[in-house]
């Protein structure tokens, strides 16, 4: 085993007399340290963890990498915040008075214009008074500008941005007119009521015109400026359904309803497979408000015989609007479904009452074929009726009333059979329609009320009262 021995002495000092006057004295310390030949020795660092660690210099290598590390990094900042720079400050085209033109991204008009000139070459308008005269050389608007088609104002000019691929023009300003009041006159539509047929609905709606007179602020001028609107006249057309191939259709309608026999003629259509159009009324369908459900849950289509059997022609359009508002508003009540299409009771529907009411209802439904069945011909004598006159694309008149119930019923189970058997396919009025493509796109049974700038119109001369 390996002599090892600590670096110090182990021996206990012995003091020795220092020289006089100082006393007693350790061995010092060029003697403590002495070593013996052949002896090792534990340094503290190594046995006792009490000395310092020496420092170590870093690897050069580790130093330079780090340094071309922080280089390149700089170097990225540098060139993404060129690019964002670049990128916010890039031109873009646009298109200005037909050529190519450029101006950095989001500049505004104002700036374009300044950029190519056009508030030197560009000439302002004049300011007018009312009656057209001019108050002021010059003073009207500086530019006429327009931005992809529209029109932009003066005030919008320095906060319009451009982000490019807009069209403008940019040219001489308009003259405009001096401040002034205007006292409005509206023109009413007219209206007319051309064609025949069983179907009638409005082609064209009515717009007003508009006629002013203006005061200026400036000059004190009063002018009447005439009709600065054009009137848009009202056109309601009567048609026939015309199927668009060579199948044979027919609608079977019954009005009136629902009465004491409503339940057998649904039992009927149902045995049969067909559906039909019910113009229900009002009066009726509070008296019968299950039977008016039934029909709409059987899948047959709703329409409105008005609100009771009343001729409308002799109403008021106060009086009008209440016998065609309550009759809808019952059916909804009874159904949960609110029709468009109205029957007028006894077929009458003149020219104003379809001024005062035309915002109510989708279309006003006649017949082509009188099954005559109000008269209580009987039963063999309303098949015949019908049968001797019913051509592809006609309308059925059917009565669902309590006096004239009992023969419809006897007659309609043999009206379907022989319509069939001539080739005739049974559908709703609604259905119908769709068969003739061109009266399709032109009717939208489901819109009801007055589109967006249209007004009623007024009747002046009645030269049709009637269907």
């Amino acid at each position: 085993m390996q002599k090892r021995t600590t670096s110090y002495n182990t021996r206990r000092p012995t003091p020795r007399r220092a020289p006089a006057g100082k006393g007693y004295q350790l061995p010092r310390g060029r003697s403590r340290a002495t070593r013996r030949p052949g002896a090792t020795y534990l340094n503290h660092t190594q046995g006792f963890g009490g000395g310092r660690r020496r420092r170590v210099n870093p690897d050069p290598r580790r130093r330079a990498r780090r340094s071309y590390a922080l280089i390149i990094v700089g170097c990225a900042l540098l060139f993404f915040a060129a690019s964002v720079i670049w990128y916010l400050n890039r031109s873009v085209s646009i298109t200005l008075n037909g050529e190519e033109a450029s101006i950095h991204i989001n500049g505004t008009i104002q700036q374009l214009i300044e950029n190519e000139g056009l508030d030197e070459t560009c000439e302002p308008g004049d300011l007018l008074a009312v009656d057209d005269s001019v108050l002021e050389r010059e003073g009207g608007a500086r530019y006429t500008v327009t931005l992809d088609g529209e029109a932009v104002s003066e005030d919008a000019l320095a906060t319009t941005e451009l982000t490019g691929g807009e069209v403008l023009e940019i040219t001489d300003g308009a003259d405009t007119y001096e401040e002034h009041t205007v006292q409005a006159t509206e023109l009413a539509p007219a209206i007319t009521v051309d064609g025949t047929g069983s179907i009638q609905y409005v082609r064209t709606w009515g717009v007003p015109g508009r006629s002013e007179v203006w005061t200026g602020a400036q000059s004190g001028i009063t002018f009447d400026r005439g009709i600065v609107q054009e009137t848009v006249d009202c056109e309601v057309v009567r048609t026939s359904v015309s199927p668009d191939d060579n199948s044979r259709y027919v609608a079977l309608t019954f009005d009136e309803g629902p009465s004491g026999y409503t339940q057998q003629i649904l039992d009927i259509l149902d045995e049969k497979g067909v559906s039909a159009t019910f113009f229900l009324q009002g009066d009726a369908v509070e008296e019968h408000p299950e039977l008016a459900a039934a029909i709409a849950d059987a899948g047959h289509e709703l329409g409105s015989n008005a609100y009771s059997n009343t001729n409308l022609t002799g109403l008021t359009g106060e009086e009008l609007r209440s016998q065609i508002t309550r009759g809808f508003d019952a059916i909804e009540q009874a159904t949960g479904q609110r029709p468009g299409l109205l029957r007028a009771p006894f077929g009458s529907f003149t020219t104003q009452n379809w001024a005062d009411s035309m915002d109510l209802m989708s279309a006003v439904v006649y017949w082509s074929v009188d099954s005559g069945d109000w008269e209580l011909p009987g039963s063999d004598a309303i098949v015949e009726n019908v049968m001797g006159s019913v051509r592809s694309g006609n309308i059925v008149l059917l009565t669902d009333g309590d006096a004239t119930g009992e023969q419809l019923v006897a007659a309609l189970p043999d009206l379907i059979d022989r319509l069939e058997e001539e080739g005739y396919q049974i559908v709703t009025v609604s259905e119908l329609v769709k068969t003739d493509s061109d009266l399709a796109e032109e009717l939208d049974l489901a819109r009801v009320g007055l589109p967006d700038g249209a007004a009623l119109p007024t009747v002046e001369s009645e030269t049709d009262e009637t269907a």
